[in-house]
Order: structure tokens, then C-alpha cells, then sequence
């Protein structure tokens, strides 16, 4: 699956508990899950988080897509990491118990990719 058809997928999927005692992504199997979010998602050099950047015309704006984004967190119980400026919003997703990547990040990002 490629393409749109693989961001959909992925979007339309539920997160799954993680408590710990499983194994971060491997590079390679994050690399891959990147491919079928938005282009400007971009995986740091560690293979330990994803992060994307957004920018936005005001101040309202920006906290109507932070919003968004907690109704996505709460609704998934995965949670990100925000910075929020004025017309700014950095997102960054990592499995805090593992340290590291799982399927929950890429599906929520996928999910932030549609707002």
C-alpha cells in the first residue's frame, strides 16, 4: 500500500496500550511508517522521535490546532510534545515508557495529518 491509501490506513487505525516491555522501532521500521505520513514529518538522528513544525497566520489559530490536537491525544490516550508560540506549533511524538517509537506515534501523526 502506497500513497494516500497507506496515510488512511494508518489514520484509521486505534492506538494500542503501551505500558513498556516491548522494543522500540527499529530505524528501518520507522523509516517506514515515515513514508506514509506528510512529507515534513521528519525523524530525528537517534530513530527516537518524529516531529513536525506548523505554522499559522495568529495566536487564535495556533491554540484552535493545539485543541485539535489534545482532542486526538485524549481520544487516543497518546500523548505528545508541544512547543506553541504565536503562530507556531512543534509537534513531536515518542512512546515515553519505551523511549523510543512505536505504531502509536505514526498513527496519531497520521491522525494530525488530516486536521
Amino acid at each position: 500500500m502506497s500513497g494516500r491509501g497507506a496515510a488512511d490506513e494508518l489514520a484509521g487505525r486505534k492506538c494500542v496500550p503501551c505500558e513498556g516491555g516491548v522494543e522500540p522501532l527499529s530505524r528501518p521500521q520507522a523509516e517506514a511508517l515515515l513514508a506514509r505520513l506528510h512529507r515534513d514529518w521528519a525523524l530525528d538522528d537517534e530513530a527516537k522521535s518524529i516531529v513536525r513544525s506548523f505554522r499559522f497566520r495568529d495566536f487564535f489559530r495556533t491554540m484552535s490546532f493545539v485543541n485539535a490536537i489534545a482532542h486526538v491525544a485524549n481520544t487516543e490516550d497518546h500523548h505528545p510534545d508541544l512547543e506553541v508560540g504565536y503562530d507556531h506549533c512543534r509537534v513531536r511524538y515518542r512512546t515515553h515508557s519505551i523511549r523510543g517509537l512505536s505504531v502509536n506515534d505514526f498513527i496519531c501523526a497520521a491522525k494530525i495529518d488530516r486536521l
